[in-house]
């Protein structure tokens, strides 16, 4: 009897706090006089909503909201757009961390520019063991061939080099990482490639060649790899970012980013592949998904083939400027056993596939497992270059296809050349694989790409770069709309990671995830949408970023 007052009593007492004395519900924060994209299922607009508790508990009008609740704090927008916290639906996070720690090599437009680079990252770092770098593509260079190590060992005779290219699917050694790592001459590795000239390294390595190097780079303290990740986050919720994928991660990885979350020193939210071994698959295979509020680990990520701007992406005929056809990165037979062993667990699947021979042999194997349409929401990431009897296959097995929309206008200088004039029609096809799907969730691949969705945003309804070239866009056939554009960026994101009940849209019950932007990417013009700040980002109803109003 006791126990049933003392009950009675509680709930008593959690009405009274629901209301303020004057009558009216109680929330934590209320923003008004907004243009509310909620981005639910009929794309409807609002003006106001409420938070309590780190979820909206009502959206809707001004009048609506300000007569129906009181908040500890009320945010006028003053008319300025709200959007629900933008997805990067397949990002590299805990990569990106570490490049904050290596030399920038982006942009660069020639060799002898990196050299200039190192020299200046040797300069602030004259205690490292190693130099590392990444960022570099010979696609930006007058001369498009890949590089050789000469002028790194005159430059550091005595000190490693590693240098990743951009795509993350090559890299260039030196002659003393060369040493270090024991290779002095042609090695037959599958899947990845040790170039040899005139039977002599040129230090470039290729897909699963570049771990021969990077398994003995010294690895960054815990406390060094904490200070990353939070400079990683901070840049990222900068450019309105509250959930990233992170396509492609180990055990060791995932449990220090748990630790972070458990201890509160990290806050975005984060899906995190598991990369696929056998010592990954036994451990979370017997474990089962992990599912946390911020940090989930119920996608194992397959690296199926390379990149097209390496040559490593596989392809069905060969490449129209080079006398190969790229390669898989682990033989179909691993690839499908694999995949059979997920099938029969609660896991998700989602595999890198660039070349068209890779997402052909991936599609049967999916289709063989899912025999038809379904709701296992297995993905491929990228379906950059798809053969043209191969697009309904993504329909005919609800198959999610991931794409990077700044990837097209990244590579669309040099793709015609790697794929000829009529097999580049089938990639970075993103309106036509939308229309096979009925969604499209976007992400950017950073630090591919860089870290802010609205390059995604304008790249995907544009298909321009960011000086708006080419005139008219890149195959502009295949432009998204920017309803469909904002909806890949947030709620279809959501739903590819099986979360579009709790997040991705500004509605009454999910959490209090958004985005206040300092003007509207769904009416700016087309060159001006790069450009636009953000002004605040809120992740469960607590601000992450504010931008200084100095």
């Amino acid at each position: 009897m006791m126990k049933n007052k003392s009950l009675f009593s509680v709930l008593i007492a959690l009405s009274i706090a629901a209301f303020s004395c004057d009558g009216l519900k109680q929330a934590d924060l209320i923003v008004h006089n907004a243009v509310v994209y909620t981005v639910d299922s009929a794309f409807a607009m609002a003006e106001a909503f409420a938070v309590r508790e780190g979820k909206f508990i009502a959206v809707g009008s001004t009048d609506e909201i300000l007569s129906t609740y009181t908040a500890n704090e009320t945010i006028d927008a003053q008319g300025l757009p709200v959007y629900p916290g933008f997805y990067d639906a397949h990002a590299h996070f805990f990569g990106f961390a570490q490049t904050l720690g290596q030399a920038d090599l982006t942009g660069v437009t020639s060799f002898a520019e990196i050299v200039e680079r190192l020299k200046i990252f040797r300069d602030e770092y004259p205690d490292a063991d190693w130099l590392i770098g990444r960022g570099w593509d010979q696609n930006l260079w007058d001369t498009k061939t890949f590089p050789d190590r000469r002028l790194l060992d005159v430059a550091f005779p005595d000190i490693p080099v590693y240098l990743v290219r951009i795509d993350g699917h090559a890299a260039l050694a030196n002659g003393k990482a060369l040493e270090l790592a024991g290779i002095s001459g042609p090695v037959t590795i599958e899947g990845g490639t040790v170039e040899v000239k005139d039977g002599r390294l040129t230090g470039i390595l290729v897909d699963n060649a570049m771990a021969r190097v990077s398994a003995i780079i010294p690895q960054p303290t815990v406390a060094e790899l904490i200070q990353m990740l939070q400079r990683a986050e901070a840049a990222c919720v900068a450019v309105g970012l509250t959930t990233v994928s992170d396509a492609g991660l180990d055990q060791q990885a995932i449990m220090l980013l748990d630790s972070l979350y458990k201890s509160e020193k990290l806050r975005i939210r984060n899906h995190a592949m598991i990369n696929l071994s056998e010592a990954n698959l036994d451990h979370y295979l017997s474990e089962g998904p992990y599912i946390s509020e911020r940090l989930t680990a119920h996608t194992f990520k397959i690296l199926a083939d390379g990149a097209l701007g390496s040559r490593g992406a596989c392809l069905l005929q060969p490449y129209s400027d080079a006398k190969t056809s790229g390669f898989l990165l682990f033989n179909p037979e691993t690839i499908e056993t694999a995949i059979a062993r997920i099938a029969e667990s609660d896991f998700q699947v989602a595999t890198h596939a660039i070349g068209d021979s890779t997402n052909r042999l991936i599609l049967a194997i999916y289709g063989k497992y899912l025999k038809g349409q379904n709701d296992r929401r297995w993905r491929i990431e990228h379906a950059q270059v798809v053969a043209p009897q191969d697009f309904e296959k993504f329909g005919k097995y609800s198959v999610i296809p991931s794409v990077q929309p700044t990837h097209a206008t990244s590579d669309m200088y040099w793709a015609g050349e790697r794929l000829g004039p009529e097999r580049i029609k089938g990639a970075y096809a993103y309106k036509q694989l939308l229309e096979q799907t009925g969604l499209l969730p976007l992400g950017s691949d950073f630090p591919v790409e860089h870290i802010n969705p609205l390059y995604g945003f304008h790249a995907a309804v544009a298909r321009v770069d960011h000086d708006g070239n080419p005139t008219g866009g890149f195959q502009p056939e295949n432009a998204i709309s920017r309803e469909d554009a904002l909806r890949g960026m947030t709620v279809w994101a959501a739903y590819a990671v099986f979360e579009e009940d709790s997040r991705g849209s500004i509605e009454a019950g999910k959490k209090a995830d958004f985005v206040w932007l300092a003007d509207d990417i769904m009416t700016a013009p087309d060159d001006q949408l790069r450009n636009i700040g953000v002004l605040q980002t809120v992740i469960a109803g607590e601000a992450v970023y504010q931008k200084d109003q100095k």
